[in-house]
């Protein structure tokens, strides 16, 4: 796969993916939520960047 095509692959799974994922769950634990980070997620596809890397480097 070229670059480019990885790239867009990467993207409409992560679109996909938030898709499901737009749900927040309740939490039924309050040390959970004192250790949740306080902005949450960065969003989807904030370590797209990192995958996409990581895919480059291997060997299909």
């Amino acid at each position: 796969m070229k670059d480019n095509q990885l790239q867009k692959l990467l993207k409409k799974t992560q679109a996909k993916a938030a898709e499901k994922a737009a749900k927040p769950r309740p939490s039924f634990d309050a040390t959970l939520d004192a250790t949740k980070k306080p902005g949450g997620e960065d969003g989807p596809g904030a370590d797209a960047e990192e995958i996409f890397k990581e895919m480059k480097r291997r060997e299909f």
